[in-house]
């Protein structure tokens, strides 16, 4: 079975029941809270996969993953229904990351990360988000985070490229360079 397939499936005929129901939006918020959910928590997967948890107990635990306290759409539910009945819930975070996507490329959506060792005003991320998104000609979503590892400096990914111009990446190179140039005097 090849995973890829079988989520974008899944996740092209979710996008195209929601374009006929107008609730795309709603159910891009679900899903993206649903994907959020699976990066916080990687134990969401391995329940899922577990053969023991019974499939209301699983149905429930996506649906608080999804919506937190509140109630998720009829559209989500009815989808993880569909999800559960063809017995794929191990692969609904690649359905998920499969739908996110497909969401964001017919609305032109660039997603960006930006790790600092400090936090970024609010001001700061704005002028970012525009930037990148002049850049791209896209909408921008821009997520933050604060890494004192890096040192300094930041990290930038968006879309499939990164920019690291961090202190701890900036030490490692010369690093490198100095075990280099040592090898050639030996």
């Amino acid at each position: 079975m090849d995973i890829g397939i079988v989520s974008m499936r899944y996740a092209k005929a979710l996008m195209g029941y929601a374009k006929s129901t107008s609730k795309e939006d709603v159910l891009y918020e679900e899903f993206k809270s649903l994907m959020r959910s699976f990066e916080k928590h990687p134990r969401l997967r391995e329940t899922l996969h577990n053969p023991v948890v019974a499939k209301e107990e699983k149905f429930s635990l996506i649906c608080t993953a999804a919506k937190g306290e509140g109630n998720p759409s009829e559209e989500f539910k009815r989808f993880i229904s569909l999800v559960q009945k063809n017995k794929r819930d191990d692969v609904l975070d690649f359905i998920s990351h499969a739908f996110l996507s497909l969401y964001r490329n017919a609305r032109h959506i660039g997603v960006a990360k930006l790790t600092t060792a400090v936090p970024v005003s609010h001001e700061m991320e704005e002028r970012i988000r525009k930037s990148a998104s002049t850049v791209l000609h896209a909408r921008m979503e821009l997520q933050t985070e604060v890494n004192p590892a890096i040192e300094g400096g930041f990290i930038f990914d968006i879309n499939d490229y990164r920019l690291d111009a961090s202190i701890a990446t900036q030490l490692k190179k010369v690093k490198q360079q100095f075990i280099d140039k040592n090898r050639r005097i030996v």
